[in-house]
């Protein structure tokens, strides 16, 4: 066990798996000589060398066909999009490839390949460099698709996604790199696919968020909590599958739901968790179900101001709550 900080946690998870199995490939833009971008994949090349580390051209449709072709052919390759603005050139691919793979096949073939994406915005990247894409590819089926909060999380979820016999988006903010920094534990971490998580217990209503929003409900849970609001906070963390019974028993010990992520709010993943609990969990609920989310304007803003004015944030949170538990 030991004290990690976000970005960590996802380059041990990465270099344990490429000691594992040797099946595991990196490849994207800057991962190699220069240790990607963000420094997430520092020092593997100079471990596993460039068979296995490959640096590739600006061309992500073609990182991705070439993972396609690897999966293909028994390796287990962890492409990575140097941002998520970046990753529509591929659309085409990993839609109507990677995803359809074992359908189009009668499950003969699978896709095992984990696509890692830093994606959000709150660190000043304007409109090119900011973007949140999770609505796009959760609305696809035969796609996992993974957003962790905690450390321990983007190590267990990234080893979990390698481990899959099929397709995962693996979706890391980068304003929590070096943000967030927890206890993590050595060797494997248990993260199951799929399932929730409850960070911190309440009954006056219930907070779901995940990535970075996480860190920001429980700012505002705080917020709350000197007022007397008892908010449940739940870590969505996969949002396809979607944990749909934490979900739902959490709004049922607590009557009310507010949903909470950054992409703009019209057709963003937080309608789908909205819908659920309308349509499952309404004799629950004392309020309709409630969203927090950036406005719906092209791209988050590079002046610090409207950035400011675009991202959710605690204060946004709580105001949005205490207006929720009034109703």
């Amino acid at each position: 066990m030991a004290d990690k900080r976000y970005l960590d946690a996802i380059h041990d998870a990465l270099h344990e798996e490429m000691a594992r199995d040797e099946r595991v490939i990196v490849l994207g833009e800057d991962v190699g000589r220069k240790g990607g971008v963000f420094g997430v994949t520092d020092g593997l090349f100079e471990a596993y060398g460039e068979d296995r580390v490959l640096d590739t051209p600006l061309a992500e449709s073609m990182i991705i066909g070439v993972s396609v072709g690897m999966a293909a052919n028994g390796l287990i390759p962890v492409p990575e999009i140097q941002f998520a603005d970046f990753i529509h050139p591929a659309f085409d691919q990993i839609v109507s490839e990677v995803a359809r793979m074992r359908y189009r096949s009668n499950n003969d073939y699978g896709c095992p390949m984990t696509i890692r994406v830093p994606y959000g915005g709150g660190v000043h990247g304007a409109l090119y460099h900011s973007q949140s894409i999770e609505a796009f590819y959760a609305h696809v089926p035969g796609l996992k698709v993974v957003a962790p909060y905690s450390p321990a999380d983007a190590k267990g979820l990234l080893k979990a996604a390698i481990r899959d016999h099929d397709p995962v988006l693996y979706l890391e903010h980068k304003k929590l790199y070096r943000m967030i920094h927890d206890q993590v534990p050595d060797g494997d971490v248990d993260v199951p696919i799929g399932r929730a998580a409850v960070r911190r217990p309440g009954r006056d209503l219930s907070i779901f968020a995940y990535g970075l929003m996480m860190h920001e409900a429980l700012g505002a849970a705080d917020l709350l909590a000197r007022d007397g609001v008892e908010a449940e906070v739940v870590d969505l963390r996969t949002l396809r599958p979607l944990d749909t019974a934490t979900i739902l028993e959490s709004v049922a010990r607590t009557s009310r739901a507010l949903i909470v992520h950054e992409d703009n709010r019209f057709g963003g993943f937080g309608a789908e968790v909205a819908a659920t609990i309308a349509e499952e969990g309404f004799r629950h609920l004392d309020a309709p179900p409630t969203r927090v989310c950036g406005p719906d304007v092209p791209a988050v803003p590079f002046a610090p101001p409207l950035e400011q004015w675009f991202m959710p944030n605690a204060e946004k949170i709580a105001a949005a709550a205490r207006t929720l538990v009034a109703y």
